[in-house]
């Protein structure tokens, strides 16, 4: 591992609304590093992940991405974003293949995928053990099912880095084993990660660095505390307060 850094945060504020919920977060992840975003409910994890993807506009500070200001950076392929628990196709008729294929459109010449961009989506569906389902519907698929297709979709593009949030929560016990499988073998490969978690469950051995946040300020970047969601972060649960729906950006979300 490297020091360099693939995303870099300074002095972040942001607002949803009138209302602040960043108050100036300093946040760095270097190359090859799994960081944890950690946090109460309302602290600002998910909006700290969406303003790194360009989905939240800042009030103040800088975020750069691979060295580049966020505002200036476009080769998204290189950036996977797994959003928050939702279904894969958004209720439109999609077959499994359908989904995650549009996460390799970024790296596919002129929208046209070819022999190469068809192997990475096979492997993709393969790494989170969906490939025996490629035909089928994603309205036919448990809510477990749809995350993987979800982080599949995100793998499809071959990312230098994985921005995931919440990929576990409400994700039954069989699924969380392959998502932590799959972010295993990602990470050994040199990818870096960046997710908010509920609980560290299964990915705690992977965790280098957790941040957690509280009122939109960064309470503690170092080792992942322990007992989190008891008496390192009381009050944590699955929901977080409602924020608008992501709109499409660049990224493929």
């Amino acid at each position: 591992m490297t020091s360099e850094p693939v995303i870099s945060l300074r002095g972040v504020r942001a607002e949803l609304g009138s209302r602040p919920v960043l108050r100036g977060i300093d946040l760095t992840v270097t190359r090859g590093e799994v960081v944890a975003l950690l946090g109460a409910n309302g602290s600002g994890k998910s909006t700290a992940i969406r303003s790194i993807i360009g989905q939240v506009p800042l009030s103040a500070g800088e975020i750069e991405l691979f060295g580049t200001p966020r505002r200036q950076f476009r080769d998204w392929a290189r950036v996977g974003y797994v959003p928050q628990r939702t279904t894969a196709a958004g209720g439109v008729p999609a077959t499994v293949t359908e989904i995650v294929s549009s996460g390799r459109l970024s790296r596919a010449r002129f929208g046209v995928l070819r022999k190469a961009d068809h192997a990475a989506v096979h492997r993709a569906l393969e790494l989170v053990g969906m490939a025996d389902r490629a035909k089928d519907s994603v309205n036919a698929l448990s809510g477990g099912q749809h995350q993987r297709v979800l982080i599949a979709r995100a793998l499809a593009a071959e990312p230098e880095l994985l921005i995931m949030d919440e990929p576990m929560a409400g994700v039954d016990l069989a699924s969380q084993e392959v998502l932590a499988r799959t972010l295993r073998e990602q990470v050994a490969q040199g990818v870096s990660v960046l997710l908010v978690l509920h609980e560290l469950g299964p990915l705690e051995p992977l965790i280098d660095r957790a941040v957690v946040l509280r009122d939109g300020c960064v309470l503690h970047d170092g080792p992942p505390p322990r007992a989190v969601g008891q008496h390192a972060l009381p009050g944590h649960d699955h929901v977080h307060p409602h924020e608008p729906t992501p709109a499409r950006t660049g990224l493929l979300s």
